[in-house]
This record gives structure tokens, C-alpha cells and sequence, in this order.
């Protein structure tokens, strides 16, 4: 988004401050940081313990000026940085990848069992899916950020799937969002839906297959 298209909607000049801008950057990029050392720790001790990972990948995002600034004109929010701090919570988010959907229960548990982490919020797209088949957790975490003469406690999205879920998610954003909605010909959303019902089959049939070898292996 350009700054000629968003400017006639206010005054939104000073959250262009160049100064401004890089200590909010920073602040939630440190944010990103440390829940993903906490997940990598998490992961790695695991493999230690049980000789396995539930965590197949991590991945992180910022969102950018101009999008926290399109998102506040959405939300008929004042355009400044402390507006942004205070009502979004996907500045700073977090994309666990897990192996199975038992894993991504276990690792939001442990982490959120961590004593400087606090819930804001939680949204199970797992148990109830989004109507278009979308699949995952959410969670928006507060997390502190110990700078050198303060600490500041940042809100981030967490948001946990897996390998499957992220395999649906990921076409389903190449084919809604980066094609011409118009264009899209007709009965594309029920059969997303039935991609996603589908493929959620197959991952809990996977899951009960690596249940079933475990046990046999412990009998």
C-alpha cells in the first residue's frame, strides 16, 4: 500500500518516524525471538528425552508499517504506534509447524505453561474449522521483552498446525488471495472445503498410525 493511498484517510505522518519506527520493530522482533528460542529449546529437549521432534518446522513474520496501517484504517482506529501496540495482536506472529495434531496440543500445553507467558487469547480452528476449511490454533500470548532499562510485554500471535494443515493452508492463500476473486470459477470454495475435510481425514489417520506403532513398540 503507498503512502498517497492511505494518507487521505488522516494524518499518518509521524508514524513514518524513522526513530519511531525501528524501536517498535525492534521490540516485537525481540518478541519473535525469544518465543522462538523458548519453541526451539522446547523442541530440542524433546529429542533428548523421547528421540523425537513434535515440531517440524518455525516459522516468523513483522508485519509492515503499511499493513499495521491499513489494519488500524480498517478498524477506525487512530494511526499511531501506541494504537497499534494497544489493539493488535498480530504485529508479531509466530507459525509452528508440528507433526501431528497431538503435538500441536502438547507444545501450546508447555509453552503456555511458562511462567512469564500470559493468554490473551484463543481461537481452536482444529475443533471448530473457519467456514472455508481453514485449520489451525491460536493463540495471541503476552510475552516480556527485557530491553536495557525496561521490560515492555508485547502480544504476539502463536499460531500452531500441522504439516498438513500447513500443506492446505498454504494453497488455499496461493489460489484465494493471489488470483483474481472475480475470476475464481464457480464451486472453487466447496471444494476447498472438501480438500481441507479430506486432508484432515488423512492426518488423523496418520496420527493413529503413529499410535499404533508406538504402542507396539512399548508392548
Amino acid at each position: 500500500m503507498e503512502r498517497k493511498a492511505i494518507s487521505k484517510n488522516g494524518d499518518i505522518s509521524t508514524f513514518y518516524n524513522t526513530h519511531e519506527i525501528l524501536v517498535m520493530q525492534n521490540l516485537y522482533d525481540s518478541a519473535v525471538k525469544q518465543l522462538t528460542v523458548k519453541l526451539e529449546v522446547l523442541n530440542n529437549e524433546f529429542n533428548v528425552l523421547y528421540a523425537r521432534n513434535p515440531i517440524h518446522h518455525i516459522e516468523s513474520r513483522l508485519k509492515s508499517p503499511d499493513s499495521i496501517i491499513a489494519k488500524l484504517i480498517k478498524k477506525n482506529l487512530p494511526v499511531t504506534i501506541e494504537t497499534a501496540k494497544k489493539h493488535l495482536n498480530d504485529i508479531a506472529g509466530v507459525r509452528v509447524v508440528c507433526n501431528y495434531i497431538d503435538d500441536v496440543y502438547n507444545v501450546a500445553e508447555i509453552l503456555l505453561r511458562q511462567t512469564d507467558i500470559e493468554l490473551v487469547k484463543k481461537q481452536d480452528y482444529i475443533k471448530t474449522p473457519n467456514y472455508n476449511g481453514y485449520r489451525s490454533l491460536h493463540l495471541d500470548i503476552k510475552v516480556p521483552v527485557y530491553l536495557s532499562d525496561r521490560t515492555e510485554y508485547v502480544v504476539a500471535e502463536v499460531q500452531l498446525r500441522t504439516i498438513a494443515m500447513d500443506f492446505w493452508a498454504s494453497l488455499e492463500h496461493d489460489i484465494r488471495y493471489k488470483a483474481d476473486k472475480s475470476r475464481l470459477p464457480i464451486g472453487i470454495n466447496e471444494e476447498m472445503l472438501d480438500c481441507s475435510n479430506k486432508i484432515a481425514e488423512i492426518d488423523n489417520k496418520m496420527q493413529d498410525m503413529y499410535k499404533r506403532i508406538k504402542a507396539s513398540e512399548n508392548s
